[in-house]
């Protein structure tokens, strides 16, 4: 091997090694590390006490939060101590001339750096309901018909990004447009950290194309707003007085059966002290739809105390990063160009097709890092006009 060869090599180590201190920093920071490691001490400690089981609920809750720490802290020592490991391998085969064991450990070397990605990435999902299931809801904004189909386009995208991560995804609602397209939809999406993945798209939507409805055929700006909330389980309690809900009772829209649109099967609830509102219309029984309406204002509740404590740790922190809702978070631009980028992170991708088709993991991944570095993302949408 030539000395450009060689250079090339140390120059590719010393890059893995770079990415790997730096995803072990990263999680060092999302762990709030001298903090985590006193409290998995006393978590060990508490959970040697004989008592601790005479309060199976607390005492479950105990044994989750230290499993969760411990498996977090091993593994940021785990990657440090492999990563030690192949330099010394590495630099051990370079002194005895030996390419088998220096190739070896370079390859392993790269190996780990991307097990440190996607162990980045898995502890970034570790928040109070990122496990959850989630409700992803996609409302269409101003623009009329455009906007309405631009929100059946993301309906798609929702569900093909569900099947490509192996979940199952199913429609709980959706009211169709005046001409075509979806006023709003509501995605009830199952699998492991659905909800950790679907709260980075939370925001307002933009697409920019030539429009298929306009005989001139001019360029158009739609928008769409997403909002995503965990599923409630058991070991959550949100209570709600039924004193502060008005529930409505309606026919149902769109395909369903003869059944469906001709008895007020589907439910809306309103609860009135926060203005909000949801509905379900996917199942025949009026009682179905009613127990998925309350399960779902349960989490639009939850989402929203969960949003409120956020806010408060980034204001004590005086690092607050995430763009609320309401916000433009992404542009689509599929004419006169062809772009997504995410304004929050400045992510981008020049195949809109794929990103529609639910390619959707980069971007998802750049958000939920974010929040732990830190960093403010591009702003503005000048360069996509």
């Amino acid at each position: 091997m030539d000395g450009l060869g060689v250079k090339i090599l140390r120059a590719e180590n010393t890059l893995y090694i770079y990415r790997i201190r730096q995803s072990v920093e990263l999680l060092r920071r999302h762990l709030d590390w001298d903090v985590a490691v006193v409290r998995l001490d006393e978590l060990n400690k508490r959970a040697e006490d004989p008592e601790l089981w005479n309060n199976p609920e607390r005492a479950q809750a105990l044994m989750q939060e230290r499993t969760r720490l411990e498996t977090a802290i091993k593994t940021c020592r785990q990657l440090e101590a492999d990563m030690n490991d192949h330099i010394e391998m590495i630099e051990l085969g370079e002194a005895e001339g030996d390419s088998d064991i220096v190739s070896e450990s370079e390859a392993a070397l790269a190996a780990l750096s991307e097990t440190a990605s996607r162990m980045e990435v898995e502890t970034l999902l570790s928040g109070e309901a990122d496990s959850n299931d989630c409700y992803i809801e996609v409302h269409a904004g101003a623009g009329g018909t455009e906007s309405q189909d631009w929100t059946q386009m993301m309906q798609r995208m929702y569900l093909r990004w569900a099947e490509k991560k192996g979940y199952k995804a199913s429609v709980i609602e959706q009211t169709n447009g005046d001409e075509a397209g979806l006023k709003s939809t509501t995605i009830e999406i199952k699998g492991h950290n659905a909800y950790g993945w679907g709260k980075t798209e939370s925001g307002v939507h933009r697409l920019v194309r030539i429009s298929p409805f306009d005989s001139n055929a001019r360029r158009h700006t739609s928008f769409a707003s997403v909002g995503c909330f965990p599923v409630i389980d058991d070991t959550i309690a949100i209570d709600v007085s039924e004193s502060d809900v008005r529930i409505d009772t309606f026919r149902a829209s769109g395909a369903g059966g003869q059944h469906v649109n001709t008895t007020d099967s589907a439910v809306r609830i309103t609860h009135i002290p926060t203005n909000i509102a949801v509905q379900c219309q996917n199942q025949r029984s009026q009682h179905k739809n009613r127990a998925t309406a309350w399960a779902m204002l349960r989490a639009r509740l939850y989402e929203m105390e969960l949003q409120r404590r956020e806010e408060e740790a980034n204001a004590n922190a005086d690092a607050k990063t995430e763009i609320g809702w309401g916000h433009q978070i992404r542009s689509y631009v599929l004419q006169p160009y062809q772009m997504v980028k995410d304004l929050r992170t400045g992510v981008e991708s020049g195949n809109p097709s794929a990103v529609l088709d639910g390619a959707l993991d980069p971007f998802m991944e750049a958000a939920l890092a974010q929040r732990v570095n830190g960093e403010g993302g591009a702003s503005g949408v000048s360069d996509l006009d």
